[in-house]
C-alpha cells in the first residue's frame, strides 16, 4: 500500500492585505449577494469573475421551488461571462457569502463540487491558473488555481 497526501496550498489575509484588484473582486462579490435569489434556503453567494480582457463579471445564486433546478453564484457568473466574452479566459474569481442571519458568513465558504467542476473547465480552457479568492468577515482565503480547490479532478480531454 501506498499513502499520498494532497496538500492545498491556502494563504489566509484579511481585507487590507489584498490587492487593489483582488479588493475589488471582493467588493463586487460581496455586493452581488444582494441579487441573490435564495427563498429557501436563505443563503446568498454572490461571485465576480475577472476577465483577461479587463471585465469583471458577477453573479448571484438563483433558487427554484423545482430542486435542483437553480444554480449557484459561481456557475451563474461563469457562464454568462463565457456567453457574453466566449474569447476572454478567466484571471481570477472571488465568493462571498451572506448566512441566514443576514450577516456575512464568519468563515470564507468554498464552491460546491459542481460550481469547482465547471470552473475547472474554464481554467482548462485558459491555459493558466485562476486564483480564487473565499471571503469571509473574519478571514480571506486565497488559493492559487480552482485546480487546488479540486485536486482529484475530473477531465474527459
Amino acid at each position: 500500500m501506498k499513502e499520498k497526501d494532497i496538500v492545498i496550498p491556502i494563504v489566509e489575509l484579511g481585507y487590507d492585505e489584498l490587492s487593489e484588484s483582488q479588493r475589488r473582486l471582493v467588493d463586487m462579490a460581496r455586493e452581488a449577494t444582494k441579487r441573490a435569489y435564495a427563498p429557501y434556503s436563505k443563503f446568498r453567494v454572490g461571485a465576480a469573475i475577472e476577465l483577461d480582457n479587463g471585465e469583471i463579471v458577477t453573479g448571484a445564486n438563483q433558487e427554484n421551488a423545482a430542486f435542483p433546478s437553480g444554480t449557484c453564484a459561481e456557475r451563474t457568473a461563469a457562464y454568462y461571462a463565457h456567453a457574453s466574452y466566449p474569447d476572454a479566459h478567466f484571471k481570477a474569481i472571488a465568493i462571498a457569502a451572506v448566512g441566514t442571519d443576514n450577516n456575512e458568513i464568519v468563515e470564507p465558504v468554498a464552491p460546491c463540487g459542481a460550481c469547482r467542476q465547471a470552473l475547472l473547465e474554464y481554467e482548462t480552457l485558459a491555459k493558466q491558473n485562476v486564483e480564487v479568492i473565499l471571503v469571509g468577515s473574519r478571514a480571506i482565503y486565497v488559493l492559487p488555481s480552482v485546480r487546488s480547490t479540486l485536486p482529484l479532478a475530473f477531465f474527459s480531454f
